[in-house]
């Protein structure tokens, strides 16, 4: 003990002590300092609350419950009266300083947190997993009856409290707005290889009731990000007018504060449910801190540490935690439940459409000589003036959109063609021969008489659709020899059937080993056999607008 006081001061602290006065009080009574005073009043057998903790005024109340410090062994509270009817003693909280146990208690741990318990609790502690998730874990999968309290207290002990940062607040109203991310999820076993991978964990958080959509995925693209939004819609059961968002690739192609340039397949789903797209500037995180919170709640509580044998069991487990514990939470700034704070904003969500939208794929494709763009190995046919310029196409199982890049117009719209068919309207087809289609036959000319004789055929029986199989014409010669292709060719004019796929196939035929008298028949009942089929592929190819 630091300071010796005299005994009548002695007595007199002690006498303040067991009257239920606080340290502070008996200081500015007394003089002496609080530190001494509480020395000899722990001394005495008097129990004294440590600075910085709470405890109630008085024993007219009882206490609903007490948070104990995170010693070995659980605090006896003591209640001490004085001799004239005084007041009882102050309830204090201890477990930072040693005192003296009650009759009975030596040996026990905390409350509600036995020694198997707490071995389980260490484990989860170092794979990095906070105090909410393992007491729902406790409470799940191992029968825990004790209360959250308990394990937070044994947390801090073993960890040590972690101050939070102060972060600025945005108010939303309801059905406003929703912020949405990706994060990193669990590792789950990918069935195809047999090995555990690492998955992406989306969330969308509504911005009024915090209540939040998390979903699992393997990998990404744009439009499984488009996907992710549509499946979070219809779990909400409607959509947010305003959806905010990092400037990841999915979803923005060219960042900017002011005039962002949205993916077209993200831009049109959002559309399609009357929502509008706010990407977040640059390096600038703190405007979706509702969505950041939400993916590092999943993160730290029921996803930890945590290996799951397929993405379904991984959801499925997910799910469960979001319905069991995460929705029935008390927000810590709200202080409301967010399923009550849901059920308030539902009612103020826009109505889904009644179908779906349709997914496209879509890309960047130039204007060939023939005036048609490839898609998927089918042509389709671009308006006049489009030669060797780009357009942006769009495609589905049903339709092909030729779009302008510059004002975003439609241009032409087709429908599906197999592979090698071709889809041009009357109007866009030239009303007299382009020059470089002239240059073509010249060259097919020059190249032999029976090659420019083919082409003629192509392209009086195709006209501009058939440039692609002139310029194929072409290429043969250049690759098996003028003589060797011109052969070829007038044995497709003697047999009739004036088709590149017939020189093609001829030229093959010859280099594999000379043809003799003997092989010359198979290979002319073998070509005629082929000509129907060609001639049938021209028949279906027929112009149609």
């Amino acid at each position: 003990m630091g300071n010796v006081l005299s005994r009548e001061k002695r007595e007199q602290v002690i006498a303040l002590g067991r009257l239920g006065w606080r340290l502070r009080r008996i200081e500015q009574a007394t003089g002496v300092r609080r530190e001494t005073a509480g020395d000899y009043l722990r001394s005495a057998g008097i129990v004294v609350r440590s600075p910085g903790t709470w405890g109630p005024k008085s024993l007219s109340k009882a206490a609903t419950s007490v948070t104990t410090g995170s010693g070995s062994s659980k605090p006896a509270i003591e209640v001490i009266t004085g001799s004239l009817g005084s007041k009882p003693a102050t309830l204090v909280t201890t477990g930072f300083l040693p005192i003296r146990a009650a009759p009975g208690q030596a040996g026990k741990r905390f409350a509600g947190v036995s020694d198997a318990y707490r071995e389980m609790i260490e484990l989860e502690l170092s794979r990095g997993r906070n105090a909410m998730g393992i007491f729902q874990d406790l409470v799940d999968g191992h029968g825990f009856t004790g209360g959250y309290q308990s394990v937070k207290r044994l947390v801090r002990k073993l960890r040590g409290a972690v101050s939070p940062e102060a972060r600025v607040i945005i108010e939303t109203k309801l059905g406003e707005e929703a912020q949405v991310d990706y994060g990193t999820g669990p590792m789950v076993r990918d069935a195809d290889s047999g090995k555990y991978r690492r998955t992406r964990l989306f969330v969308l958080t509504l911005g009024c009731s915090r209540k939040c959509v998390r979903l699992l995925v393997f990998r990404s693209s744009a439009r499984v990000w488009a996907e992710l939004h549509e499946k979070a819609f219809r779990r909400l059961g409607g959509s947010l007018r305003i959806v905010v968002l990092d400037n990841l690739r999915e979803g923005v192609l060219s960042p900017d504060i002011y005039d962002p340039g949205l993916n077209p397949l993200y831009r049109d789903v959002l559309a399609h449910y009357g929502v509008t797209a706010l990407p977040c500037k640059v390096r600038d995180p703190d405007r979706k801190g509702k969505v950041e919170s939400g993916v590092k709640h999943a993160q730290m509580t029921p996803l930890k540490g945590k290996k799951f044998e397929s993405l379904e069991e991984a959801q499925a487990y997910l799910d469960h935690w979001e319905e069991r514990w995460a929705d029935k939470r008390i927000h810590g700034r709200t202080k409301r439940q967010v399923a009550a704070m849901f059920a308030e904003e539902k009612p103020h969500l826009q109505i889904l459409p009644l179908e779906p939208f349709r997914y496209y794929q879509y890309g960047e494709r130039t204007v060939h000589l023939d005036g048609c763009v490839e898609v998927e190995a089918a042509y389709y046919g671009a308006p006049p003036g489009w030669i060797g310029r780009k357009v942006n196409v769009q495609w589905d199982s049903m339709y092909v959109r030729l779009i302008d890049p510059r004002t975003g117009e439609l241009l032409r719209e087709h429908l599906g063609q197999k592979r090698g068919g071709h889809r041009i309207r009357d109007e866009d087809r030239p009303k007299r021969m382009p020059q470089h289609t002239h240059q073509l036959l010249a060259r097919a000319h020059k190249a032999g008489d029976n090659i420019g004789a083919v082409c003629d055929a192509i392209h009086h029986r195709q006209a501009e659709a058939g440039v692609r199989r002139i310029m194929g014409m072409l290429t043969l010669a250049k690759k098996y020899g003028c003589a060797a292709c011109d052969q070829a060719s007038a044995a497709a004019l003697e047999l009739g059937v004036s088709e590149y796929q017939f020189v093609r196939r001829y030229l093959e035929r010859s280099q594999q080993a000379p043809l003799s008298l003997r092989q010359v028949d198979p290979l002319i009942r073998e070509l005629t056999q082929y000509r129907a089929l060609i001639q049938q592929r021209i028949q279906f190819e027929e112009p149609n607008p």
